[in-house]
Protein backbone atom coordinates (compact mmCIF):
# COMPACT_ATOMS: atom_id res chain seq x y z
CA UNK A 1 0.00 0.00 0.00
CA UNK A 2 1.55 3.67 -1.05
CA UNK A 3 1.37 6.91 1.27
CA UNK A 4 -1.31 8.24 -0.92
CA UNK A 5 -3.56 5.26 -0.56
CA UNK A 6 -3.16 5.23 3.32
CA UNK A 7 -3.73 8.88 3.73
CA UNK A 8 -7.11 8.41 1.34
CA UNK A 9 -8.32 5.82 3.26
CA UNK A 10 -9.06 7.52 6.72
CA UNK A 11 -9.10 11.08 5.72
CA UNK A 12 -12.46 12.78 4.73
CA UNK A 13 -13.83 12.86 1.37
CA UNK A 14 -13.06 16.45 -0.07
CA UNK A 15 -15.20 19.32 -0.44
CA UNK A 16 -16.24 20.18 -3.65
CA UNK A 17 -15.25 23.72 -4.54
CA UNK A 18 -19.42 24.90 -5.12
CA UNK A 19 -19.91 23.64 -1.44
CA UNK A 20 -17.02 25.21 0.26
CA UNK A 21 -16.35 28.83 1.27
CA UNK A 22 -16.14 31.61 -0.46
CA UNK A 23 -12.59 32.45 1.27
CA UNK A 24 -11.63 28.66 0.66
CA UNK A 25 -12.70 28.43 -2.36
CA UNK A 26 -10.81 31.13 -3.05
CA UNK A 27 -7.76 30.08 -1.36
CA UNK A 28 -7.72 33.48 0.75
CA UNK A 29 -6.69 33.52 4.22
CA UNK A 30 -2.92 32.89 5.61
CA UNK A 31 -3.63 29.73 7.86
CA UNK A 32 -2.92 26.70 6.57
CA UNK A 33 -4.97 23.12 6.77
CA UNK A 34 -3.93 19.64 5.30
CA UNK A 35 -7.14 17.88 3.53
CA UNK A 36 -6.72 14.65 1.99
CA UNK A 37 -8.86 12.73 -0.97
CA UNK A 38 -8.73 10.41 -3.68
CA UNK A 39 -6.45 12.56 -5.78
CA UNK A 40 -3.57 12.79 -2.54
CA UNK A 41 -2.63 15.62 -0.05
CA UNK A 42 -4.12 18.75 -0.83
CA UNK A 43 -3.54 21.77 1.20
CA UNK A 44 -6.38 24.46 1.87
CA UNK A 45 -6.16 28.27 3.26
CA UNK A 46 -8.24 29.12 6.42
CA UNK A 47 -8.65 32.23 7.83
CA UNK A 48 -8.07 32.49 11.21
CA UNK A 49 -9.70 36.05 11.81
CA UNK A 50 -13.02 34.79 10.81
CA UNK A 51 -13.84 33.31 14.34
CA UNK A 52 -13.05 36.95 16.08
CA UNK A 53 -15.45 38.69 17.56
CA UNK A 54 -16.18 42.31 17.53
CA UNK A 55 -16.26 43.85 21.42
CA UNK A 56 -16.74 47.40 22.57
CA UNK A 57 -13.91 48.77 24.00
CA UNK A 58 -13.61 48.96 27.85
CA UNK A 59 -13.53 52.73 28.23
CA UNK A 60 -16.90 52.96 26.30
CA UNK A 61 -18.71 50.23 28.43
CA UNK A 62 -17.43 51.80 31.67
CA UNK A 63 -18.63 55.34 30.88
CA UNK A 64 -21.83 54.09 29.64
CA UNK A 65 -23.80 54.21 33.70
CA UNK A 66 -21.91 57.49 34.68
CA UNK A 67 -23.85 59.77 30.82
CA UNK A 68 -26.77 57.86 31.15
CA UNK A 69 -27.33 59.03 34.76
CA UNK A 70 -26.13 62.34 33.24
CA UNK A 71 -28.20 62.45 30.52
CA UNK A 72 -31.11 61.59 32.57
CA UNK A 73 -30.84 64.18 35.04
CA UNK A 74 -30.56 66.62 32.61
CA UNK A 75 -33.86 65.46 31.29
CA UNK A 76 -35.80 65.44 34.59
CA UNK A 77 -34.28 68.88 35.29
CA UNK A 78 -35.41 70.11 31.97
CA UNK A 79 -39.13 68.85 31.33
CA UNK A 80 -40.07 69.98 35.27
CA UNK A 81 -39.86 66.63 37.16
CA UNK A 82 -36.91 67.83 39.29
CA UNK A 83 -37.28 71.45 40.50
CA UNK A 84 -34.36 73.58 40.84
CA UNK A 85 -34.94 74.02 44.59
CA UNK A 86 -34.37 70.50 45.21
CA UNK A 87 -31.51 69.59 42.77
CA UNK A 88 -29.90 71.98 40.37
CA UNK A 89 -29.36 71.13 36.40
CA UNK A 90 -26.01 69.76 35.55
CA UNK A 91 -25.81 72.81 33.13
CA UNK A 92 -26.70 75.27 36.03
CA UNK A 93 -24.09 73.15 38.10
CA UNK A 94 -21.46 73.49 35.36
CA UNK A 95 -21.89 76.97 35.14
CA UNK A 96 -21.37 77.20 38.77
CA UNK A 97 -18.34 75.33 38.81
CA UNK A 98 -16.88 77.61 36.25
CA UNK A 99 -18.05 80.87 37.99
CA UNK A 100 -16.02 79.56 41.23
CA UNK A 101 -13.46 78.46 39.35
CA UNK A 102 -12.87 81.94 37.60
CA UNK A 103 -13.26 83.83 41.20
CA UNK A 104 -11.03 81.69 42.25
CA UNK A 105 -13.02 80.68 45.37
CA UNK A 106 -12.84 76.59 44.27
CA UNK A 107 -8.93 76.38 44.16
CA UNK A 108 -8.35 78.23 47.30
CA UNK A 109 -11.12 76.34 48.91
CA UNK A 110 -9.49 72.90 47.10
CA UNK A 111 -6.05 73.39 48.59
CA UNK A 112 -7.18 74.17 52.37
CA UNK A 113 -8.85 70.63 51.93
CA UNK A 114 -6.06 68.98 50.51
CA UNK A 115 -3.48 70.73 53.12
CA UNK A 116 -5.87 69.05 55.95
CA UNK A 117 -5.89 65.49 54.10
CA UNK A 118 -2.26 65.39 53.55
CA UNK A 119 -1.82 66.59 57.12
CA UNK A 120 -4.23 64.01 58.51
CA UNK A 121 -3.36 61.19 56.00
CA UNK A 122 0.68 61.42 57.68
CA UNK A 123 0.17 61.67 60.90
CA UNK A 124 -3.06 58.79 61.30
CA UNK A 125 -0.74 56.55 58.44
CA UNK A 126 2.48 56.66 60.91
CA UNK A 127 0.14 55.92 63.43
CA UNK A 128 -1.74 53.04 62.52
CA UNK A 129 1.59 51.48 60.41
CA UNK A 130 3.38 51.73 64.37
CA UNK A 131 1.15 50.19 65.79
CA UNK A 132 0.15 47.53 63.14
CA UNK A 133 4.42 46.63 63.57
CA UNK A 134 4.44 46.54 67.26
CA UNK A 135 1.13 44.36 67.33
CA UNK A 136 2.25 41.91 64.27
CA UNK A 137 5.79 41.06 64.81
CA UNK A 138 5.90 40.76 68.50
CA UNK A 139 3.54 38.53 70.67
CA UNK A 140 4.43 41.07 73.52
CA UNK A 141 3.25 43.92 71.68
CA UNK A 142 0.04 42.56 70.45
CA UNK A 143 -0.59 41.73 73.74
CA UNK A 144 -0.12 45.42 74.69
CA UNK A 145 -1.37 46.94 71.78
CA UNK A 146 -3.68 44.88 69.82
CA UNK A 147 -6.97 45.00 72.60
CA UNK A 148 -6.80 48.37 73.16
CA UNK A 149 -6.64 49.15 69.55
CA UNK A 150 -9.79 46.85 68.80
CA UNK A 151 -11.66 49.01 71.43
CA UNK A 152 -11.30 51.89 70.51
CA UNK A 153 -11.95 50.91 67.00
CA UNK A 154 -15.32 49.85 67.90
CA UNK A 155 -16.31 53.81 69.01
CA UNK A 156 -17.75 55.73 65.91
CA UNK A 157 -14.95 57.53 65.20
CA UNK A 158 -17.21 60.65 64.33
CA UNK A 159 -18.78 60.61 68.06
CA UNK A 160 -15.28 61.72 69.17
CA UNK A 161 -16.11 65.63 67.35
CA UNK A 162 -17.10 67.00 71.43
CA UNK A 163 -14.08 65.73 73.20
CA UNK A 164 -11.89 67.37 70.14
CA UNK A 165 -13.28 70.37 70.19
CA UNK A 166 -13.11 70.46 73.99
CA UNK A 167 -9.58 69.59 74.09
CA UNK A 168 -8.38 70.77 70.86
CA UNK A 169 -10.22 73.85 70.12
CA UNK A 170 -12.33 74.99 67.01
CA UNK A 171 -9.22 75.48 64.85
CA UNK A 172 -7.29 73.06 62.54
CA UNK A 173 -6.18 70.40 65.36
CA UNK A 174 -9.73 68.71 65.79
CA UNK A 175 -10.08 68.28 61.89
CA UNK A 176 -6.86 66.94 61.29
CA UNK A 177 -7.32 64.65 64.37
CA UNK A 178 -10.62 63.28 62.98
CA UNK A 179 -8.55 62.50 59.84
CA UNK A 180 -5.81 60.94 61.74
CA UNK A 181 -7.74 58.66 63.81
CA UNK A 182 -9.74 57.20 61.00
CA UNK A 183 -7.04 56.59 58.93
CA UNK A 184 -4.76 54.83 61.52
CA UNK A 185 -7.46 52.49 62.14
CA UNK A 186 -7.83 51.29 58.61
CA UNK A 187 -4.04 51.19 58.13
CA UNK A 188 -3.38 49.17 61.17
CA UNK A 189 -6.03 46.35 60.43
CA UNK A 190 -4.56 45.77 57.15
CA UNK A 191 -1.24 45.96 57.91
CA UNK A 192 -1.74 43.82 60.81
CA UNK A 193 -3.22 41.47 58.82
CA UNK A 194 -0.74 41.32 56.20
CA UNK A 195 2.00 40.81 58.69
CA UNK A 196 0.10 37.95 60.29
CA UNK A 197 -1.20 36.52 57.03
CA UNK A 198 2.88 36.04 55.54
CA UNK A 199 3.64 32.19 54.56
CA UNK A 200 5.23 30.63 57.43
CA UNK A 201 6.96 28.51 54.53
CA UNK A 202 8.63 31.58 54.03
CA UNK A 203 9.94 32.45 57.42
CA UNK A 204 11.35 28.74 57.54
CA UNK A 205 13.19 29.11 54.04
CA UNK A 206 14.45 32.40 55.20
CA UNK A 207 15.51 30.96 58.22
CA UNK A 208 17.14 28.46 56.91
CA UNK A 209 19.32 30.24 54.37
CA UNK A 210 20.41 31.77 57.91
CA UNK A 211 18.93 34.98 58.13
CA UNK A 212 18.93 36.95 61.05
CA UNK A 213 15.54 38.39 62.98
CA UNK A 214 15.85 41.69 61.04
CA UNK A 215 16.64 40.40 57.43
CA UNK A 216 13.35 38.53 58.05
CA UNK A 217 11.27 41.33 58.64
CA UNK A 218 13.11 42.97 55.59
CA UNK A 219 13.17 40.66 52.80
CA UNK A 220 10.09 38.00 54.02
CA UNK A 221 7.58 40.03 56.09
CA UNK A 222 7.36 43.06 54.85
CA UNK A 223 7.22 42.41 51.14
CA UNK A 224 4.81 39.78 52.28
CA UNK A 225 2.54 42.29 53.95
CA UNK A 226 2.66 45.03 51.33
CA UNK A 227 -0.57 43.92 49.52
CA UNK A 228 -2.53 44.38 52.87
CA UNK A 229 -0.97 47.70 53.40
CA UNK A 230 -1.72 48.78 49.93
CA UNK A 231 -5.47 48.05 50.36
CA UNK A 232 -5.20 49.58 54.11
CA UNK A 233 -3.81 52.47 51.94
CA UNK A 234 -6.83 52.67 49.47
CA UNK A 235 -9.52 52.18 52.17
CA UNK A 236 -7.82 55.06 54.63
CA UNK A 237 -7.59 57.65 51.69
CA UNK A 238 -11.58 56.90 51.03
CA UNK A 239 -12.24 57.66 55.62
CA UNK A 240 -9.68 60.56 54.94
CA UNK A 241 -12.29 62.52 52.84
CA UNK A 242 -15.48 61.11 54.31
CA UNK A 243 -13.35 62.66 57.76
CA UNK A 244 -13.10 66.03 56.13
CA UNK A 245 -16.09 66.46 55.43
CA UNK A 246 -16.89 65.69 59.39
CA UNK A 247 -14.57 67.89 60.18
CA UNK A 248 -14.93 71.01 58.17
CA UNK A 249 -18.46 71.48 59.76
CA UNK A 250 -16.79 72.67 62.95
CA UNK A 251 -16.53 75.97 62.73
CA UNK A 252 -14.60 76.08 59.89
CA UNK A 253 -13.69 79.47 57.69
CA UNK A 254 -12.19 77.98 54.31
CA UNK A 255 -12.12 74.86 52.47
CA UNK A 256 -14.45 73.12 50.53
CA UNK A 257 -16.99 72.32 53.91
CA UNK A 258 -17.37 76.05 54.48
CA UNK A 259 -18.64 76.35 50.65
CA UNK A 260 -20.83 73.92 51.91
CA UNK A 261 -22.07 75.52 54.58
CA UNK A 262 -22.82 78.52 53.62
CA UNK A 263 -24.59 77.31 50.32
CA UNK A 264 -26.60 75.60 52.93
CA UNK A 265 -27.56 78.53 54.24
CA UNK A 266 -28.68 80.44 51.21
CA UNK A 267 -30.16 76.63 49.77
CA UNK A 268 -27.74 76.57 47.10
CA UNK A 269 -28.00 73.45 45.30
CA UNK A 270 -25.66 74.08 42.68
CA UNK A 271 -22.48 75.23 45.07
CA UNK A 272 -23.51 72.03 46.81
CA UNK A 273 -23.04 69.56 44.25
CA UNK A 274 -19.80 71.31 43.10
CA UNK A 275 -18.50 70.59 46.12
CA UNK A 276 -19.38 67.18 46.58
CA UNK A 277 -18.21 66.34 42.66
CA UNK A 278 -14.82 67.61 44.17
CA UNK A 279 -14.94 66.15 46.66
CA UNK A 280 -15.19 62.56 44.45
CA UNK A 281 -13.01 63.75 41.64
CA UNK A 282 -9.93 64.37 44.30
CA UNK A 283 -10.82 60.61 46.18
CA UNK A 284 -10.84 58.98 42.67
CA UNK A 285 -7.37 60.81 41.81
CA UNK A 286 -5.99 59.39 45.11
CA UNK A 287 -7.47 56.05 44.89
CA UNK A 288 -5.64 56.01 41.18
CA UNK A 289 -2.42 57.15 42.25
CA UNK A 290 -2.56 54.84 45.29
CA UNK A 291 -3.63 52.04 42.45
CA UNK A 292 -0.57 53.32 40.12
CA UNK A 293 1.60 52.67 43.22
CA UNK A 294 0.71 49.16 43.81
CA UNK A 295 1.12 48.21 40.13
CA UNK A 296 4.70 49.61 40.93
CA UNK A 297 5.72 47.80 44.02
CA UNK A 298 3.59 44.74 43.45
CA UNK A 299 4.76 44.10 40.09
CA UNK A 300 5.99 40.23 41.35
CA UNK A 301 2.35 39.04 42.32
CA UNK A 302 0.04 37.46 39.83
CA UNK A 303 -3.29 39.21 40.09
CA UNK A 304 -7.08 37.88 38.70
CA UNK A 305 -8.42 40.48 36.34
CA UNK A 306 -11.46 38.80 35.45
CA UNK A 307 -12.24 37.26 31.91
Amino acid sequence: MTLDQAVARHAPPDIPAEAAPPSLAKGEGVGVKSAAGSEGLKLVRVDPVAGRRWSVPRWVRRTVGPLGLLVLWQVLSATGALESDILASPGTIAATAGDLVSDGTLPSAMLVSLQRVAVGLLLGGLIGVALALASGLSRLGEDLVDATVQMLRSIPWVGVIPLFIIWLGIGEAPKIALISLGVAFHLYLNVYAGIRGVDPQLVEAGQSLGLSRWGLIRHVVLPGALPGAMTGLRYSLATAWLALVFGEQVNADDGLGFLMNQAREFFRTDVIVVCLVVYAILGLIADFLVRTLERLLLQWRPTFTGQ
